[in-house]
């Protein structure tokens, strides 16, 4: 079962992309997804409002909205939650990989979206990548519309498209209909079947 490390740049359309290979038969995690979960734990809380204070967390629960403002302007800030929650990301994506294993028959392929997979030097961890590249006005239409904060410090710290596109097994467009990245998507998959058997 092939192991596969998906990405791609802000509002490329990479959870739409999971959600393609989810229906074609694929295991999908998101390590957004974990990331929220884990900032609901009382620990990851604490911690973040201990470093922060309570503005962070106005409500009882951690506002990531309030919380990116912060770690983004600041080099320190954002290695010191890396530092909080990437190894807790990895032990989650470590226990699902090993759940995922022992279905039978097996998935046609377990993938883990990583928005910063090249950028933490996790690939060697999969056995291919794949990046979800889109036309940069689709882009910063997406990003906009779902209100992304801090969108120019979030876009400093990542590779550009070109660069994840290089860098990457496989790189799919997301530039047309969703039937049609679905339909690339497949195509990826049926490849990965065939090479790693």
């Amino acid at each position: 079962m092939p192991f596969v490390g998906l990405t791609g740049g802000i509002g490329a359309g990479k959870s739409t992309a999971l959600a393609a290979l989810e229906r074609l038969g694929a295991a999908v995690l998101s390590t957004d997804e974990v990331v929220h979960e884990l900032y609901q734990s009382d620990d990851i809380r604490a911690a973040v409002v201990a470093r922060w204070g309570d503005e962070v967390a106005p409500t009882g629960e951690v506002d990531r909205t309030a919380l990116a403002a912060r770690v983004f302007r600041s080099e320190d800030d954002r290695r010191w939650l890396e530092q909080l929650l990437w190894p807790r990301v990895g032990q989650r994506v470590a226990d699902w990989r090993a759940e995922i294993e022992r279905h039978a028959p097996p998935p046609p392929a377990a993938v883990v979206e990583v928005p910063l997979l090249f950028e933490a030097g996790m690939e060697e961890g999969f056995d291919a990548t794949v990046a979800v590249v889109a036309p940069e006005e689709v882009r910063a239409r997406r990003a906009s519309g779902r209100g992304h904060e801090s969108l120019d410090e979030r876009g400093a710290r990542q590779l550009t498209q070109a660069q994840k596109s290089q860098r990457a097994t496989y790189t799919v467009s997301n530039d047309a209909s969703i039937a049609d990245l679905e339909a690339r998507l497949s195509a990826i998959l049926e490849n990965l079947r065939t090479t790693t058997r």
